[in-house]
């Protein structure tokens, strides 16, 4: 169990992140623990070819047999959207001592063992963190940037606009209730609650004015978070809409009377809107530019027939309530 006791000005502080580098670590759990996340299958199905050419024995070694990776490798997010290569810049100046730790840390206590390929890690750290973050690097841009980040980081991004109106409509209370089956909320003290035998040490951690920051992910079966005095403390949860990442990427089938209605561009378009997306997801899933989307949309908009929310610099895009009659 880990406590963070919280005060007035902790909850005023709190917010939301998303780190792309977090994501991109954790996904590499779809590769050794595929059925833990199985609204990802179909996607990751799709990038196999592409994975498969990489060097997957040192990228499928990140992760151990508990579905565990070094700290290190996922760090908090500096600001509420960090850019991939930026963080992995940041990674790339992790402290040797760091990398070491890390390592023992993470494969000792389950594994009995580093894995062969970062077992120089440990005499050698800035060797192997050289080699990971190369590593890390090709598979975001040959796997997940263009397959499989534009629909994920809607889903991100929804989630982060919904929790932010719960906090603001129902207060701390309505959001930690709705966060995760793992979390509870009394008296200013927020409770992590494990499961036993997971080898996670009990641990209070006073927030003490640095704020929490909330983080969600597609890749967590419950919240998690790790330890770090000189950081502000960080909690990640399972984004909300997972299961939305089985769907088909094709625009779903709409009626021709729609079609008729609204010309095939925005009948397409607002039938992919049943659920939040931004004009880059949309983009690539109609295989247009994101300046056509723009156009549909601002024509959709001005009719009533979707609302929009923003998260940072991305707007989001759904239906409106006239927008899903009409596509009844």
């Amino acid at each position: 169990m880990i406590s963070f006791q919280l005060d007035l000005a902790d909850l005023a502080a709190t917010s939301f992140a998303c780190s792309a580098l977090q994501e991109a670590v954790l996904s590499l759990r779809m590769w050794t623990h595929p059925g833990y996340y199985a609204e990802q299958i179909p996607v990751f199905q799709r990038m196999r070819p592409a994975f498969q050419l990489l060097d997957t024995e040192l990228l499928t070694s990140l992760v151990a047999t508990n579905r565990w990776v070094p700290d290190f490798l996922t760090p908090r997010p500096s600001t509420p959207w960090p850019d991939f290569r930026a963080e992995l810049a940041a990674l790339r100046a992790t402290a040797p001592d760091r990398v070491r730790t890390d390592l023992l840390r993470t494969f000792l206590p389950h594994d009995r063992a580093v894995p062969p390929r970062l077992a120089h890690g440990v005499e050698e750290p800035e060797a192997v963190l050289a080699e990971v973050a190369d590593a890390l690097e090709l598979y975001w841009s040959e796997c997940l940037e263009r397959h499989w980040w534009p629909r994920a980081r809607s889903v991100l991004e929804a989630d982060i606009v919904h929790r932010a109106r719960t906090l603001a409509e129902r207060g701390a209370d309505g959001l930690f209730a709705d966060l995760c089956h793992r979390l509870h909320w009394a008296d200013g003290t927020l409770t992590i609650q494990w499961q036993r035998g997971t080898g996670i040490p009990d641990a209070e951690v006073h927030v003490g004015g640095r704020g929490l920051v909330l983080a969600p992910t597609c890749f967590a079966r419950g919240a998690i978070t790790t330890i770090d005095q000189d950081a502000s403390p960080w909690i990640s949860y399972p984004a909300r809409g997972r299961a939305t990442m089985t769907e088909n990427l094709d625009p779903p089938p709409h009626g021709r009377a729609l079609e008729r209605l609204l010309g095939l561009p925005r009948a397409r378009l607002l039938t992919l809107l049943a659920e939040p997306a931004s004009t880059t997801e949309l983009a690539h899933r109609l295989n247009v530019t994101p300046g056509a989307v723009s156009q549909h949309l601002s024509v959709l908009s001005a009719a009533g027939l979707t609302s929009r929310a923003r998260h940072g610099r991305t707007v989001l895009y759904a239906r409106s309530p006239l927008g899903d009659d009409l596509c009844r």
